[in-house]
């Protein structure tokens, strides 16, 4: 079911959704088989083997093109194996310009990983185009941005980095995990892959592993699929069923998260106790005019600095919150509360970090969906605690 018409609530509920035709059950089935049944060799109802093809897996890979307004979507067993399909479109030799305060996960893959098979990463400060521009060399052949960046929440400017790409006749792909297509649709600005760790907000419900690759060109889609079925990396069909349907609420779910986010970002930011909080919904934010522009919505993540820059009672409030629940991930229903710099970043080098503004006392927040109020009292709560203890 398909309608470039429909608006994007109507999208996220029928994106991907066809009636089964044995049954007319209007959910998609999960199809929880290895292998399909053939008339004769090479004659197949379009499926051969679950590696390369599933059907429930097929529904989630058309929502997903839907949803980001591309036409090609593909489905990975995680958001890394997805960044890891996309690198490997590169060869030894080959050169990435990325950001300097991307997600730990990414950063340890790039470094870790196909830093030694002979690809070198720029790593510099995206937020500014001609930081992007200068690092461009003759061997340069992918961009790689997050937007908003994982736990600062910096923002870039995809349209102008495309533009960028485009005249030197790069790669961009961009991370869209932080925003979700409910509030950024990168293609639409001009970038050729979109990557999502289908875990948070897609998925968002805390209950399902998974990454997803959407793009338009059907070359690039072709060499990424063979990838995808080469590599392995794919997600069985009950994670592709989940995802399936939490995409059904996730513009009901990204209001929420929005909403909420500027209540408690806002709170924060009046808290005597607290010195600094990253969200691109301020107008003191450095690229808000940019996130303005490209986004729908400031989402619910949100990091920020205790006044007194005390490693101690930063653990401290990490540790008494009662609502906000101390766990890496982010984007599901409820409230979590994380210290990037041992957790979800801790395989960045300190001096790394800190050169890049992630300090030891940064604790990052993923707004849910609960009462605005209850998650205020808690972090109130909490933060008293720690600070007078």
């Amino acid at each position: 079911m398909k309608s470039t018409n429909w608006k994007a609530d109507t999208r996220y509920v029928h994106a991907g959704a066809h009636p089964d035709p044995s049954t007319g059950a209007i959910m998609t089935p999960i199809y929880q088989t290895s292998t399909y049944v053939q008339e004769a060799p090479g004659v197949n109802q379009g499926f051969e083997y679950a590696r390369s093809q599933n059907p429930t897996r097929k529904a989630l890979e058309e929502a997903l093109a839907v949803l980001e307004g591309g036409n090609y979507g593909l489905a990975f067993s995680s958001g890394v194996a997805a960044t890891d399909a996309v690198i490997k479109l590169l060869s030894a030799g080959d050169e990435v310009v990325c950001g300097n305060d991307m997600y730990g996960g990414t950063y340890r893959q790039f470094t870790k990983i196909f830093q030694r098979l002979g690809i070198t990463f720029h790593m510099v400060n995206t937020t500014d185009a001609a930081n992007v521009a200068k690092a461009i060399t003759s061997k340069t052949k992918l961009i790689w941005l997050e937007t908003p960046t994982n736990p600062l929440m910096n923002i870039s400017d995809i349209e102008a980095i495309a533009a960028l790409a485009k005249q030197h006749g790069i790669l961009l792909a961009v991370d869209n995990t932080f925003a979700s297509p409910a509030l950024q649709q990168p293609l639409l600005l001009g970038a050729d892959i979109v990557m999502h760790s289908a875990t948070k907000y897609l998925g968002g419900h805390s209950d399902v592993i998974q990454g997803a690759l959407v793009i338009k060109d059907k070359s690039l889609h072709d060499q990424l699929h063979f990838i995808q079925k080469s590599s392995g990396a794919v997600p069985g069909p009950m994670d592709c069923f989940l995802v399936l349907r939490g995409i059904k609420t996730l513009g009901l779910r990204m209001k929420a998260h929005c909403e909420n986010g500027e209540k408690v970002a806002n709170w924060l930011a009046a808290h005597p106790k607290v010195k600094k909080v990253y969200w691109p919904g301020f107008t003191s934010h450095p690229n808000h005019l940019v996130a303005k522009k490209q986004m729908s919505g400031y989402g619910g993540m949100i990091s920020f600095e205790l006044a007194g820059d005390s490693v101690e009672e930063t653990k401290r409030v990490l540790s008494t919150t009662r609502l906000f629940s101390l766990a890496e991930s982010l984007g599901g229903v409820e409230s979590l509360i994380n210290h990037p710099a041992s957790m979800t970043h801790a395989s960045i080098p300190r001096e790394e970090r800190i050169k890049n503004g992630l300090t030891d006392g940064l604790i990052r927040l993923s707004i849910g969906i609960e009462d605005a109020e209850d998650l205020i009292a808690d972090l109130d709560h909490a933060i008293q605690l720690a600070i007078t203890s």
